[in-house]
């Protein structure tokens, strides 16, 4: 079997939203086709990656699917940038890596799952993710992410997920200001604090936690993310603040480029630390497992390299008992990859399911709407990754053809 062609995708979204998913489609001369997705869909390197597909897609025509490491060590080390180049470089392998497995897959008419160690996970327990900006209720009245400010909302957004059968939630309780200013949810890329946490902005973050923790009661587990908007005193204050709260654990509480910074976090405070959307492949993870600061690792499949790395980088963190919640901030491809991955590996903890999910956009994008019930996926058994991109998806989109 060999690569014989690949698009490159955009697909169409409303002007100016802040999700525009990137993807390629890998054809073969035996007629199978397999879909793969960077996730930079969101912030502003959608381009970038869009471009970076491209170029890769055009050194792997005539390659075989089926030898994914082949294509993966190709990339890596023969485009001189694959080695160290970043977020760009990666997710574009992974867009390449995701549609290979999908082909084999569907080649084999097994999931991915099967082919990477079998079904470890019989149900994938998920969260209802960042609810600061929402859940069903809200987001399917408007079909928008609102930003939420006032710890009454926070209330009722968990009661929202709760009903739906949610037991975990996750909330950033920094990223919206004191009060609303009118601003679109992504406008400041969030409420950023450095320094010294002023005692109403604490005073803030923590009540939004408190009335989630009131609203779902002692049982249910809260995930408190912080997008890396605090520094390492800040994030110390304010994970010294939660720990009444029983939080299941502490998302990038600041940016990941300096691991020794979570050393100083964890020594002032007892909430188990979390990070890994913004780090890239094994080597962007070894120092973490080495110094054994993170309780949960959170690599995005979609920007780290693939289910070739990620499964990696798994199986890296099982030596050093720490847990796997794969990042999922994609579109419906990148979501299915993760739960193939997350049904096979035995250090998974939960799944990430983004309020972006409930999104028309979303909804659409997809041939097939998979989603949990009861606060539990099941994983999918179609041939491949088990999902591909929707007609009106690929009919829309703009695509770049490489042959």
């Amino acid at each position: 079997m060999k690569i014989t062609k690949v698009d490159v995708i955009q697909e169409k979204v409303p002007e100016r939203a802040s999700w525009r998913p990137i993807l390629c489609r890998i054809y073969t001369d035996e007629g199978i086709y397999g879909d793969g997705e960077a996730a930079l869909a969101y912030g502003i390197a959608a381009p970038a990656a869009f471009g970076m597909v491209r170029d890769l897609a055009s050194l792997i025509i005539g390659m075989d699917p089926f030898n994914t490491e082949e294509i993966w060590e190709h990339l890596h080390r023969h485009t001189f940038w694959g080695m160290g180049g970043g977020v760009v470089v990666t997710s574009a392998m992974a867009a390449i890596d995701t549609a290979c497995w999908d082909i084999k897959g569907k080649a084999l008419n097994v999931p991915v799952y099967k082919l990477i160690g079998g079904k470890t996970n019989k149900k994938l327990r998920a969260y209802a993710s960042q609810l600061q900006f929402g859940w069903r209720t809200l987001i399917e009245k408007n079909d928008a992410l609102t930003l939420l400010y006032d710890p009454q909302d926070y209330y009722d957004v968990v009661k929202d997920a709760v009903a739906e059968g949610y037991d975990a939630v996750k909330i950033d309780p920094v990223f919206a200001p004191l009060e609303d200013a009118g601003m679109a949810p992504f406008a400041t890329q969030g409420n950023q604090i450095r320094g010294c946490y002023r005692e109403h902005d604490l005073k803030r973050s923590v009540e939004r936690i408190a009335a989630a923790r009131e609203a779902g009661g002692p049982d249910l587990d809260i995930i408190v993310e912080i997008h890396s908007l605090l520094d390492a005193n800040t994030a110390a204050v304010l994970g010294k603040a939660l720990e009444p709260y029983r939080i299941m654990y502490y998302e990038e509480p600041t940016m990941p480029c300096n691991p020794d910074v979570f050393k100083h976090i964890k020594s002032r405070c007892s909430l188990p630390l979390a990070t890994g959307e913004r780090s890239y492949t094994r080597w962007g993870f070894r120092q973490f497992f080495e110094d054994r600061t993170l309780d949960v690792i959170q690599p995005d499949l979609a920007n780290t390299g693939g289910i070739t790395e990620t499964k990696k980088i798994c199986d890296m963190a099982q030596v050093y008992d720490v847990g796997v919640q794969i990042h999922v901030c994609g579109g419906p491809i990148a979501t299915a990859a993760a739960l193939q991955v997350e049904a096979a590996i035995p250090n998974f903890v939960i799944h990430e399911e983004h309020n972006a999910n409930l999104l028309k956009v979303f909804k659409e994008a997809g041939k097939y709407y998979h989603a949990p019930v009861n606060g539990f996926y099941e994983v999918p058994e179609l041939p491949g990754i088990g999902q591909e991109m929707s007609e009106k998806a690929m009919a829309t989109a703009r695509r770049v053809v490489i042959e």
